[in-house]
């Protein structure tokens, strides 16, 4: 039989091993819609896992609790032992043992979840800091929740109490995510055409409107260095934005419909973004140019059927620590995994209904929502990064492609660091 990119022959790619699922009761009358898990996260220190499973319901859970109850897989590389928190309000510090689990009811349908962790030590944008409500200290964890009605909830994941509710956006907002500097520096992504960027340090104050979405956006995701913000939406957009400026870099053209996910590599160097156009787009995002292409139909679709209803919809696309691995989640209710230098998938795994996914913090695990609320968890194909990778990854997290091609070594060793032999 022959193997086409991005087509599913059970006898030559592998299947993913499942672990585990969390599933939420379900009555008679709950046969509708209002159930579907849009988000799901993992906290930055892999304490905490969190869902949103319909209903303005959102379930905090310890990751190693998880783990144990999957059978106990690397439970011993889960979660972290607190000895204190410093309270968001008095900033006093009090014990705590293990983490804690909680249910959260927002008030409205949930869309958006996004962890955020503080560091003292990075300073916040805003002017005027000689008195804030809130004091985080640097084992502080926040969730924030993006709502059907257009709110922002920030909570205290340690006790589940309600912070900060942000009120400017008018229409659903459909995603959120922090930097990941520690400076809480949130972005959130919505149906209103706007991103806005709120200063959780500066008691939620929002610093800046992003506009340049002529439709819908979807998502948004922070280089690693949380200087650049890539937003992508209806109408096939793929922005990214200069953080430090608030101002718009570059559009990327390349898609043929609806972009709804997207997120960097670990080093910067990579950014996937993912399209109901069939297809997985890997960028160079310093130079704007294609790298890779990871196709879910084949023979690849001609751009007036990608651009229309089909039954290959990507929902949402997640990139791995180890900076190698990407997963994929297609309306063809299927999961694949793969790597960044083969077009075919490395494993597939069966879902229905699937509509978001996100690694692990240690890259061990994908979790995947449904539209009936339920979290699916797999372990990731499991293989040794080569030296020469894990060297790349270190060059690429300081130096951006335009300063690779100025190095003085050989041009296959510099196609190498530029990620152009994918």
């Amino acid at each position: 039989m022959a193997s086409f990119p991005g087509s599913v022959n059970e006898n030559e790619i592998g299947k993913a091993k499942f672990i585990g699922e969390l599933l939420v009761p379900v009555a008679p009358f709950d046969q509708k819609s209002g159930r579907e898990t849009w988000t799901v996260a993992f906290a930055p220190d892999g304490s905490y896992f969190a869902w949103s499973q319909g209903h303005r319901i959102v379930r905090l859970v310890p990751w190693s609790k998880c783990l144990k109850n999957f059978g106990g897989e690397g439970s011993n590389r889960a979660g972290t032992r607190r000895l204190s928190r410093q309270d968001s309000e008095g900033g006093t510090v009090v014990p705590v043992g293990e983490p804690r689990e909680h249910t959260i009811d927002c008030g409205d349908i949930v869309w958006g979840l996004a962890f955020g962790s503080s560091v003292p030590e990075k300073q916040s944008r805003c002017v005027n800091i000689e008195w804030h409500r809130f004091k985080f200290g640097q084992d502080q964890l926040l969730l924030a929740t993006g709502l059907n009605n257009g709110r922002i909830k920030i909570w205290d994941v340690y006790t589940g109490k309600l912070l900060l509710n942000l009120m400017d956006h008018t229409d659903i907002v459909r995603d959120l995510t922090f930097a990941p500097d520690g400076s809480l520096m949130l972005v959130s992504a919505s149906r209103d055409k706007t991103l806005r960027v709120w200063d959780l340090k500066d008691d939620g104050n929002m610093v800046k409107v992003l506009r340049s979405h002529q439709n819908w956006v979807y998502c948004s995701a922070f280089s690693p260095d949380s200087s650049v913000l890539c937003s992508v939406g209806a109408g096939k957009s793929v922005f990214l934005w200069d953080m430090d400026k608030y101002s718009l870099i570059r559009k990327l053209e390349g898609h043929h419909n609806d972009v709804v996910s997207c997120e960097f590599s670990p080093d910067g160097a990579l950014l996937a973004t993912a399209s109901y156009d069939t297809r997985v787009i890997i960028w160079d995002p310093h130079m704007g140019t294609v790298l890779l292409e990871l196709a879910h139909l084949f023979p690849p679709p001609s751009p007036i059927f990608a651009g229309g209803a089909n039954d290959r919809w990507v929902r949402s696309v997640a990139f791995c620590h180890d900076g190698r691995h990407i997963a994929s989640i297609t309306d063809d209710r299927m999961v694949r995994f793969w790597t960044i230098d083969e077009t075919s998938p490395q494993a597939i795994a069966p879902l229905t209904n699937g509509l978001c996914c996100a690694f692990s913090t240690d890259g061990s695990f994908l979790a995947a929502g449904s539209r009936d609320g339920s979290v699916h968890f797999w372990a990731c194909p499991k293989s040794i990064a080569s030296l020469q990778h894990l060297c790349r990854m270190a060059l690429r997290r300081v130096m951006s492609t335009q300063q690779v091609q100025t190095l003085p070594i050989p041009p296959r060793i510099r196609s190498y660091l530029s990620y152009q032999d994918l």
